[in-house]
């Protein structure tokens, strides 16, 4: 008898957990799904893989760009390599036959010293600490392989939004400064006053619009031929293809201040013409002696070009710092100054925040505002040397600030969005729960236009009506929802990614 009821209760522990488990909703297995994986890190990386991860909203298109593409670019340029440097040069170069100082670059097809030379002088690859930190490594490949870069500006978008699409991403915002010199050339006309209005004015009459129209004429033939590359509307057509595109304009902060002026000023006239780029965003290192020295003249100029343009996007890096980096004074004010007077809607890597004066309050009106945290690990790790507990990210989730992951400079660091998110998980223990919600937040503040297809983002994603009672499913959406999806990008963008998550639960 001791044996049947034995059974029994095994028969009955069995119906209980199969009610249970069909009980659970499809996130919740999922997440056990997570769970189960977590200490086995080559399943824990099929599954951070195949993740929906929605946009990568902090990604500078010079430095997506993996060194082995660079040198195909360089060859095809007919680009010299500085042997000693591995600077690319001008033509003509020396011979591929011998041992030359100035070879082709295509002469590190068949030589694999020079090649990975190449690679490594362009890259985070094999770089170790000693003589040369890996901030000034990192920063120091941009002007080497930037004559292959900047000539091969399609290949590149095609390039990036193709690993983009092969990550599980669907939107990409990449910085660019896209107007090949014409800004900086503009500034050279005009005399330079302080006097942002009357500076406005010179550029205006100088012929900043037209270098807009140029700059714009310019991106749509290097998107189309990107679009060409991937074979888009053909049966052979890449993952890039699925990846929706758009542009910050790139100002370089290092420049002279009337320099500054009016590529920061071509870029809200860019935002406001032009529907391919969608804000704007200030670039170079923030340590450097003119970004620093400059920093305040840098937010009074976007705080006047803000009032004449109020509806352009602003996206701004700041706290890219760390203690011993630059004076302690210097780490007080980045980010709250990007926030109050520069305007910013995203804030890019906020290392810094701790070092902020009263930090806590400065995380509390960001989480109020809703001013997003983009959160590049990978980078503050190579750059900074700002890892596991010293980074800010759980502080900043514990605060409610929104936070999005993203790659920064995935070529350049040798990294990608499956590994940003494998690190987050790996050395914070986030949930399936928090990785959703950090791609749902990199859509929620995306710049694409319209409405967004959440009212509510703080505690809960709390859908539009319009499509609330179609949230179960997603790939049938009713007339209603379908109506409003076809008003608002930002909620189309959205919706494609509940049904993309929608999909990837059903299958864990």
């Amino acid at each position: 008898m001791p044996r049947v009821n034995a059974a029994v209760r095994c028969c009955v522990s069995v119906l209980l957990l199969t009610a249970l488990a069909a009980a659970q909703s499809a996130e919740q297995r999922t997440s056990l799904s997570l769970e189960r994986v977590r200490k086995q890190p080559q399943l824990l990386l099929a599954f951070v893989h195949d993740l929906p991860k929605g946009g990568d909203l902090h990604n500078h298109l010079d430095g997506a760009i993996y060194a082995e593409d660079l040198i195909d670019f360089a060859a095809d340029g007919s680009l010299c390599v500085d042997r000693t440097s591995s600077r690319l040069l001008a033509p003509p170069c020396d011979s591929c036959e011998i041992y030359t100082a100035k070879p082709a670059a295509r002469c590190g097809y068949g030589d694999h010293v020079l090649y990975n030379e190449m690679i490594d002088a362009w890259s985070m690859r094999n770089w170790r600490p000693g003589d040369e930190s890996g901030h000034d490594h990192f920063f120091a490949s941009f002007e080497k392989f930037g004559l292959a870069s900047h000539t091969h500006v399609a290949e590149a978008i095609a390039a990036a939004t193709n690993r983009a699409g092969m990550d599980h991403l669907q939107y990409v915002e990449f910085m660019h400064t896209a107007d090949a010199g014409a800004a900086a050339q503009l500034a050279g006309k005009v005399e330079w006053t302080s006097d942002y209005a009357k500076m406005r004015d010179a550029l205006l009459s100088a012929g900043i619009k037209d270098a807009a129209a140029e700059t714009s004429k310019r991106l749509a033939a290097d998107d189309a031929r990107a679009r060409e590359i991937l074979k888009c509307g053909t049966a052979e057509a890449a993952p890039g293809c699925n990846v929706d595109v758009r542009y910050l304009y790139q100002v370089l902060r290092g420049l002279q201040h009337q320099i500054v002026f009016a590529q920061i000023l071509l870029g809200f006239e860019l935002a406001s013409s032009d529907p391919r780029f969608v804000g704007l965003n200030l670039v170079m290192p923030e340590d450097w002696y003119v970004p620093l020295h400059d920093f305040n003249e840098h937010m009074a100029m976007i705080d006047y070009l803000h009032s004449v343009y109020p509806k352009v996007h602003i996206a701004l890096h700041a706290g890219e710092l760390a203690m011993g980096l630059v004076p302690p004074e210097d780490l007080t004010f980045h980010i709250r100054a990007s926030i109050e007077r520069g305007h910013a809607e995203r804030i890019g890597h906020g290392v810094s925040v701790m070092n902020e004066k009263d930090p806590i309050a400065l995380l509390r009106e960001m989480a109020e505002r809703n001013v997003l945290v983009e959160i590049c690990l990978t980078s503050n790790d190579i750059i900074l040397g700002v890892s596991g507990d010293d980074h800010p990210l759980p502080v900043y989730m514990k605060y409610g600030v929104p936070v999005a992951l993203a790659t920064d400079d995935e070529g350049v660091s040798r990294s990608d969005m499956t590994q940003e998110y494998l690190r987050a998980v790996e050395t914070y223990h986030l949930s399936y729960a928090d990785l959703k919600r950090m791609a749902r937040q990199s859509l929620e503040h995306s710049f694409l236009p319209g409405q967004s297809l959440w009212t509510d983002t703080k505690l809960v994603f709390r859908m539009a009506p319009a499509c609330a009672g179609d949230a179960a499913n997603p790939e049938k959406p009713s007339a209603t929802c379908t109506e409003f999806l076809a008003a608002n990008e930002r909620a189309r963008e959205q919706w494609k990614l509940e049904s993309e998550l929608a999909k990837f639960e059903k299958k864990n």
